[in-house]
């Protein structure tokens, strides 16, 4: 009988590896440079938070974009925006050594709840940032009432 000696890490790295690969399944990434000169489907990070009682924000990092790049609708419910990110007419694509930036259209759509006033949604684009506030219904906003006490 051979003894084997036991290494707890042994367990881990393998665990590692396969983690590894399921992500380069899904991602289409590997350790090597292979596709680095392609571009794919990208999704802009949104950050999405609540303005005191007044409205929900929406922020979504569109770098490198126009106005007319973006389209936004609001329709039954559903926020969604569109676009597409280009690659600049600046450098032609076998000048470059790599690309790890994100090119191409992009769709992200958002359920809006019904305390969000659709007629008054509004957005802005200023340095790369698309802001789109969801102003709440008045009758969703929260409101005082005066409690009487019988003497």
């Amino acid at each position: 009988m051979t003894l084997v000696r036991w290494d707890p890490f042994r367990e881990f790295t393998q665990m590692q590896e396969r983690l590894n690969r399921v992500f380069t399944d899904a991602y289409g990434r590997s350790g090597s440079d292979e596709g680095l000169m392609t571009s794919g489907a990208w999704l802009p990070p949104v950050d999405i938070y609540q303005n005191g009682d007044q409205e929900l924000v929406l922020k979504a990092e569109l770098p490198d974009m126009t106005r007319e790049d973006i389209d936004i609708t609001v329709d039954n419910g559903t926020l969604t925006i569109k676009g597409e990110k280009k690659l600049g007419n600046d450098v032609k694509e076998d000048q470059f050594h790599r690309i790890e930036r994100r090119y191409g259209t992009f769709s992200r759509s958002f359920s809006l709840p019904q305390t969000v006033d659709p007629n008054k949604v509004s957005a802005d684009y200023k340095n790369g940032v698309l802001t789109v506030r969801l102003p709440l219904r008045e009758e969703a906003k929260p409101r005082s009432i005066k409690v009487d006490v019988a003497a």
